[in-house]
């Protein structure tokens, strides 16, 4: 509890304005950010209603986030009703056991009732405009502060991993107790070992939170003709699911041709919407008999209990030789499976968010993908969503513009900047890009961006903490043009 409390009537002025009748529930689903369109490659402009790829996330507009600095080291998310430490320990990483004792003694901002946030309150945070090779985090870093993997203290530059205090009901890798936490660089959850195999414990990074106990918490009221109501949320859910699995565009097309109920505005849910619905209590391999199903709550019905469900949201971590737009989110309600040590194990655990590749053929990846060897199907299961406060984007969606005619490069903002700024650029065809910081004396210091990128508008963000103070100079080249312009770091 707070022992002085100076803030709170304006802090609760402020909810009471922001919380009109969209912004009623105690688990209010926040908008993910993702303001532009793809196809199964890149950035295209928005899909109208009956055209390829309309109705994927930034087609719909939910409840945008709407944070509050406090000036004491803490933000307060007005949508949530959640308070966040602004700026956790970035130098120095955490146990699982360190993370939950840190929380009895952490005071902040006259608080001391902080407490480790479950995943699906560190979820809320979640911003999907991110994009590990772009070096744009899954966080709002006007707010909160964070950092990518520094490759000098041997780490990958996606290990941007906060533990959660959400422990895994079963094991992963054959055996390992794990806890789910979500990554902030590369946009997935995933089950995270307390140990390693080898010996020694694992740490990650640390976000303590305050307020709402309520939040994450599901309402669900079975309205009896084939649908479930979840009055925390305000979400409609179809209690069956589709039955056969599909790839994301037939899965997009399946949505918003669907009429059932009386309704005919069901949509594919984006990643915030599905993952509020898991029930992180449940895997197919819990060790309780009464725990082993699909991880949802069994007022649902599943087809089978290992199954992998797509969202409407595009996730922004494809190989730089395919395309940003390659990969949409999917929820695993199984186990997350991936082969490893020449079999397949439960490696994420069933809860896990993770990236499938819109289309193609899954015989094609007979040993799963990346270093834990996730599990690529490719064709996934859907269950449909209505409701909530979702509204459909009339033309144009949020981050859509004309495609450029000229290459241009932008003068980063802020500047003069301490420790970051951004800087955008504009492509008037589809290229590779380049994006390259140097010194006054000519010498490299760090490329930003090196991958193809569709024709339209882009940004990468430049973080210099550990950085000298003076002047930088910034080098875009796609094709054969190129353009440079200076910045300013003032520490």
């Amino acid at each position: 509890m707070k022992r002085t409390e100076p803030c709170i009537l304006v802090t609760a002025a402020l909810l009471l304005i922001m919380q009109t009748a969209a912004f009623s529930q105690d688990y209010a689903i926040v908008d993910t950010g993702q303001d532009q369109c793809y196809n199964t490659l890149e950035i295209i402009g928005a899909p109208q209603p009956g055209e390829p790829f309309f109705g994927q996330d930034a087609c719909y507009d939910g409840i945008q986030p709407h944070y509050q600095d406090n000036g004491d080291g803490t933000v307060t998310d007005l949508i949530t009703g959640l308070m966040w430490q602004q700026s956790p320990d970035l130098d120095n990483k955490s146990t699982f056991a360190e993370a939950l004792a840190g929380a009895e003694t952490f005071d902040l901002g006259g608080y001391d009732d902080w407490r480790l946030p479950t995943i699906k309150e560190l979820y809320s945070l979640a911003d999907f405009r991110g994009s590990s090779p772009l070096l744009i985090p899954y966080i709002d870093t006007t707010f909160f502060d964070f950092r990518f993997g520094d490759e000098s203290r041997g780490e990958r530059v996606i290990d941007g991993q906060y533990w959660s205090s959400t422990e895994y009901v079963a094991t992963t890798m054959g055996g390992d107790e794990t806890v789910f936490g979500y990554n902030f660089a590369d946009g997935r959850i995933k089950g995270y070992p307390k140990q390693f195999p080898g010996g020694g414990e694992n740490e990650l990074f640390v976000r303590y939170v305050r307020g709402n106990p309520d939040y994450g918490v599901n309402q669900f009221v079975d309205n009896g003709n084939g649908t479930i109501t979840d009055e925390a949320t305000g979400l409609m859910w179809m209690q069956d699911d589709a039955g056969d699995t599909m790839n994301w565009e037939e899965a997009l097309e399946y949505a918003e041709t669907f009429s059932y109920a009386g309704y005919d505005d069901w949509r594919l849910p984006n990643a915030g919407e599905l993952q509020s619905i898991v029930d992180y209590t449940r895997s197919p391999s819990a060790p309780d008999p009464d725990r082993q199903s699909a991880a949802i709550d069994p007022i649902f019905h599943v087809t089978t209990d290992e199954s992998y469900y797509w969202t409407g949201t595009t996730l922004r971590e494809a190989p730089e030789d395919i395309g940003i737009g390659y990969n949409a989110v999917y929820i695993c309600f199984g186990r997350a499976m991936g082969y490893m040590n020449g079999q397949w194990l439960d490696v994420h655990g069933a809860g896990a968010q993770r990236g499938d590749p819109k289309e193609g053929d899954p015989s094609n990846w007979p040993y799963g993908h990346g270093p834990q060897g996730d599990d690529i199907r490719i064709y996934n299961h859907v269950r449909l969503v209505r409701g909530g406060d979702a509204t459909a984007v009339d033309g144009p969606t949020r981050g859509e513009t004309e495609r450029p005619s000229d290459f241009e490069l932008a003068q980063n903002r802020p500047n003069p900047f301490n420790p970051e700024t951004t800087i955008q650029f504009s492509l008037p065809e589809a290229s590779r890009a380049r994006l390259v910081v140097y010194n006054t004396l000519g010498r490299h210091v760090e490329t930003l961006l090196n991958a193809p990128l569709s024709a339209g508008r882009h940004e990468a963000v430049f973080r210099a903490e550990h950085r000298p103070s003076g002047i930088y100079y910034y080098t875009l080249q796609a094709g054969a043009q190129h353009e440079t312009r200076a910045m300013v770091l003032v520490k």
